[in-house]
């Protein structure tokens, strides 16, 4: 089951991250903001009911209780019995002063708060509450009904000083309202914007990836510089370690397909390795034995070749043989070495495979007289390529063809043109290859049958060079034998004219 989008993308949970702190921040400011309103909206009635309580006092004589039970004039201070007709002054809009007989429902400010505030707000029986029209059928008649009340003890009964507050409660919710929705669009905008950032920052992973995946894509070959660009990306993993891939689970998405790409290049670099170790120690192994053999006949002759003129004869034609073998073994050495660091020089061009296989059939029929040889040509076969490059893979097929086949034995050499593909087939009657030896004709130093080394002269190399060859022309070798009846190789290379 797939894991979840928010836990495997790395891109995802960098945005979420960055928004839910952006969010954060949001909320905070505006926690901030509605806190400073409601210490502002505080701050403004008090400080207006404190100078219209401290101006109602001094003109109606508010410590003697004169002020009649009632409501007094919105506007007005009004008289009260004994201020002597006094008139202090326009109540502020909005404002309302009156007496009550009883205590209204109001909170009570801590003492160690009330204490701090200015006479005669420190009392300790003011109370202040908020009320609003609860009968109002929509909620913006609720919100403008919406008042303030103080109450203060005066003379057997309560002054009551109420502080309509609707209205600036009213502006600041629809100002609030815009701030929301400008916080809203910000938010919308940043997560785009940090999308496009992040994917810009993620670019060289992600090209990293692609790069990798492309070493490692089928057929894709490791080139010294190719694996100079990712030299230090891979510290940990020494060549001892080299099957020790990079853990799968727990990674984001971008991370995933860039470690499967390096397990899969750490595979092929592996197996690499291995092919190379088991290449020095094969190479040390066929070398060793004609050293040895060399070194044999050249102790016989400094004991007593030099007087025996059959013994001398015979090791100069042994030394000869084996020097030719390792000439012959170096130069095939030498010829992979090239190819697999790519310093191969291919001369491309139009090739007629025909006329090469007919040269090639002319020459191994001057040379070898013990085998029949057969040979179906069609006529203006053409590929590109590099026709000594070519010429020298007939050979192989052809030459190894003749090492395993009795002689008398048929060898067939047909050259043909099959749905825009050049085939070239060589087909014997020899021993066959054994089925479970199939897979692996083609490595290198590899024989079905070790017991005939000495008897073919091979080296175990010529069909590696072979594949090398068809593979750098594009083509590849099909293969079909029977033990005991004969092996068939056939080569297909596009056609010249498939390629145009």
């Amino acid at each position: 089951m797939a894991e979840k989008r928010s836990k495997t993308s790395l891109a995802f949970r960098l945005n979420a991250t960055l928004f839910f702190r952006q969010l954060r921040t949001m909320l905070w400011l505006d926690i901030v903001i509605c806190a400073l309103f409601a210490a502002g909206l505080f701050y403004y009635t008090e400080t207006t009911a404190y100078e219209l309580i401290r101006e109602y006092t001094k003109a109606a004589a508010l410590e003697t209780g004169s002020l009649e039970t009632g409501p007094l004039e919105t506007g007005t201070l009004g008289a009260g019995r004994n201020t002597g007709g006094n008139q202090p002054g326009k109540l502020a809009p909005g404002y309302t002063l009156s007496w009550s007989s009883t205590q209204p429902t109001a909170l009570f400010l801590p003492e160690q708060l009330s204490s701090r505030l200015p006479e005669p707000l420190n009392q300790e029986k003011v109370g202040r509450w908020l009320y609003y029209n609860g009968a109002a059928l929509h909620w913006r008649e609720q919100m403008q009904s919406a008042v303030y009340q103080m109450t203060l003890p005066s003379g057997g009964g309560w002054l009551v000083v109420t502080v309509a507050i609707g209205r600036p409660l009213f502006v600041f919710y629809y100002c609030f309202a815009v701030i929301l929705a400008l916080e809203a669009f910000s938010l919308l905008v940043s997560l785009s914007r940090n999308g496009r950032s992040i994917n810009r920052t993620l670019k060289p992973l992600q090209d990293l990836t692609a790069s990798t995946q492309a070493l490692t894509a089928k057929g894709g070959r490791l080139s010294p510089e190719a694996l100079k660009r990712l030299t230090g990306a891979l510290d940990s993993i020494n060549v001892s370690h080299l099957d020790t891939g990079l853990p799968l689970t727990g990674i984001s998405d971008e991370l995933k397909p860039l470690a499967e790409a390096i397990n899969e290049m750490l595979a092929r670099i592996d197996e690499a390795y291995h092919s190379q170790v088991r290449f020095v120690s094969d190479a040390s192994h066929e070398l060793r034995t004609p050293i040895a053999v060399i070194q044999g006949y050249a102790n016989l002759l400094t004991r007593w070749g030099t007087e025996d003129p059959e013994t001398m004869r015979e090791s100069i034609q042994a030394i000869r043989q084996e020097a030719d073998a390792m000439k012959e073994m170096v130069e095939q050495l030498l010829f992979l070495a090239r190819g697999d660091n790519d310093s191969m020089h291919i001369d491309w061009q139009a090739v007629d495979i025909s006329a090469l296989a007919a040269e090639v059939l002319r020459e191994v029929e001057m040379i070898d007289g013990g085998h029949c040889f057969a040979a179906s040509i069609a006529t203006g076969v053409t590929v590109e390529g590099d026709d000594g490059l070519l010429k020298q893979l007939m050979r192989i097929l052809v030459d190894n063809s003749i090492k395993y086949t009795p002689a008398g034995g048929e060898i067939i050499l047909r050259v043909e043109e099959r749905g825009g593909q050049a085939a070239i087939v060589v087909q014997d009657e020899g021993a066959g290859i054994p089925e479970e030896a199939m897979p692996h004709i083609f490595d290198r130093f590899f024989r079905a049958d070790e017991s005939r080394t000495r008897n073919t002269g091979g080296t175990g190399l010529g069909l590696s060079i072979a594949k090398w060859i068809a593979q750098r022309h594009n083509g590849l070798i099909e293969v079909v034998s029977r033990q005991n009846i004969g092996t068939r190789m056939t080569v297909l290379l596009p056609a010249a004219k498939a390629r145009t």
